[in-house]
């Protein structure tokens, strides 16, 4: 009766929906259980491409009820448009349900987030500048509004009013911009509770359900483990536990009920943003990475930042989720090189550290200490079992796996929904 959780294991843009799409047709649920759409997933089915930002990968999955969890933050107007996009290309997203719990972004988390990551200047966080913070910092704060106070027009109506008390003090006074109109507000907010009325569901309920009458469930992270708000790299972080523990605050799942925890990992290393990257490359082979990986961001657009594979942050991830397997993805970039660079340590200060230092200055000042291992030059992408791949494709794999902390039971050797080799179940 297997709930598993899938998790970024890195910055985020590890191949977590192929990982999930390719579970999709074994499981029952797919859950998220939190970010909002400043995460974004690509799934390939045959000769199609899907980018998904908000919606569950699962929801390209037959026989599969796509859920949003309490723990996300929703942009109505995106959740709509995108479910209207997949609609136009004949995906059936009728079985998608939402918590009534979740919070929404409105048009002021939008208006707060830009406005104040372009005041900070030189200090910016590196934002995708949707909202995504002010929401989740006003569910903290206890003047959030929630999917369900689409359908009480006199709670939504005092909610809005009483948050846009603050907020049109700090756009006015602070930021010198103009205050936004509670009814305005209002207005465009109930004109999504039909559309949405027959998505919202109580789906703590229905999950706690499944799970206990043996159906399976795979609650699906955004972002990855170096972003989470508490055991990232503060302060470049979201504003949520893509975390394992998110997964049970997130959809309200106890953590008795999950029996696995698998942590996507990309074959080198890529984050979005600014912050601290040990391994990055500035250099040619940074750029021939970003080239053959397509490195740019499924939501943001923007250029990720590449390096090679850093065992430390593997680690890392691996006791602070209790992963017990990995997902590696995009081993088929690197074929090519003749020699394959992997972080197995930092320098600090000029001693060695194996473990992520727990101090933000110390991480600034981490070099990365390397071992160099023997690349391939032949094509990976038809392989299906582990020991059609070249010998030193092999090696590569099983050092990875030793130094991380976690058996690799699956390899992504191509973008396709087929291109991945299992060397063990998940399920």
């Amino acid at each position: 009766m297997p709930a598993l959780v899938l998790l970024g294991a890195q910055w985020g843009d590890e191949g977590k929906g192929k990982a999930t799409d390719l579970l999709g047709g074994s499981v029952d649920y797919v859950v998220r259980y939190q970010g909002g759409n400043n995460a974004g997933h690509t799934v390939v089915v045959g000769d199609q491409k899907y980018a998904l930002h908000l919606l569950p990968s699962g929801i390209l999955s037959p026989g599969c009820t796509p859920v949003i969890g309490n723990g996300v933050v929703v942009d109505p107007s995106v959740l709509l448009s995108e479910l209207s996009g997949l609609d136009e290309r004949g995906v059936d997203t009728s079985k998608l349900l939402i918590s009534g719990n979740a919070h929404l972004i409105t048009p002021y988390h939008t208006t707060l987030d830009k406005v104040s990551e372009r005041f900070l200047g030189k200090r910016k966080i590196g934002t995708t500048g949707r909202g995504i913070g002010p929401a989740y910092a006003d569910k903290i704060n206890r003047v959030g509004i929630r999917v369900q106070d689409l359908f009480d027009e006199s709670i939504l109506r005092q909610k809005v009013e009483a948050a846009l008390d603050n907020k049109n003090q700090v756009l006015a006074k602070l930021y010198n911009r103009r205050a936004i109109a509670a009814d305005q507000v209002v207005e465009e907010l109930l004109g999504y509770a039909d559309p949405l009325s027959g998505y919202v569901a109580d789906t703590t309920l229905l999950l706690n359900n499944a799970i206990d009458q043996g159906q399976v469930v795979l609650f699906e992270g955004g972002q990855g483990t170096l972003l989470d708000v508490d055991h990232g790299t503060y302060p470049f972080v979201t504003s949520s536990n893509p975390t394992a523990g998110g997964a049970c605050t997130g959809t309200g799942v106890g953590p008795t009920k999950i029996n696995r925890v698998i942590g996507i990992l990309k074959a080198y290393t890529t984050r979005v943003g600014a912050g601290p990257f040990p391994t990055e490359l500035l250099d040619d082979d940074g750029e021939k990475l970003r080239t053959i990986g397509g490195e740019r961001g499924v939501t943001t657009g923007r250029d990720r930042r590449c390096g090679w594979f850093d065992a430390v942050i593997a680690r890392y991830a691996t006791r602070v989720n209790g992963l017990t397997d990995f997902f590696l993805t995009k081993l088929d970039v690197l074929t090519g090189w003749e020699r394959i660079p992997v972080c197995v340590a930092y320098e600090i200060d000029g001693k060695r550290v194996e473990e992520l230092p727990y101090s933000q200055t110390d991480f600034h000042h981490a070099k990365p200490i390397y071992e160099t291992l023997p690349g391939w030059s032949e094509d990976i992408t038809r392989a299906k079992t582990f020991d059609e791949l070249p010998k030193n494709a092999q090696k590569y794999v099983q050092a990875l796996e030793e130094m991380s902390g976690a058996p690799i039971s699956a390899i992504g050797v191509g973008p396709g929904r087929d291109e991945t080799i299992q060397i063990n179940s998940f399920l």
